[in-house]
């Protein structure tokens, strides 16, 4: 079987390689540029179409040094709800003090909004100062992983 001959060699000499007048085969300019330009940027049918793909917003690589999600809650809140949140075993009681672990409440920042009068020890990743200062203002203690 005989390899078949390449375009570009049979059509030489030819002047147009089969695409007709010269100006029909000029590259992007014959399309009215690269890429999606000059979709829908007219009054015909395909405007829509263009637009729910790809024509507007950003695509591809997402920015670097992206921060985690911060979920907080206040100390006047856990205060409030400290009978329910004994009851769901969510918080433990030792010797008059309050152990707090944010991950079992399902956050991972402590705020210090409102007052507090009981002495808690709490286990957060996040914990704002104000809440530093309330807590072992009451007589309580702070861990944290990662710092305020």
């Amino acid at each position: 079987m005989m390899a078949k001959k390449k375009k570009a060699l049979r059509m030489r000499g030819s002047k147009t390689h089969g695409y007709g007048a010269k100006k029909k085969h000029r590259g992007a300019g014959n399309r009215g540029g690269k890429g999606l330009a000059g979709t829908g940027k007219r009054g015909d049918a395909k405007k829509p179409r263009f637009w729910k793909e790809r024509y507007f917003g950003k695509h591809g690589f997402k920015p670097k040094g992206i921060k985690k999600e911060v979920n907080a809650i206040n100390l006047s809140y856990i205060e409030e709800s400290l009978k329910e949140f004994l009851d769901e075993k969510l918080i433990d009681e030792k010797g008059g003090m309050y152990i707090v672990d944010a991950k079992k409440l399902g956050f991972n920042k402590i705020l210090g909004s409102g007052r507090i009068t009981k002495k808690f020890k709490v286990n957060a990743d996040y914990i704002s100062k104000r809440a530093v200062e309330k807590i072992k203002k009451a007589g309580g203690e702070v861990i944290t992983k990662i710092g305020e």
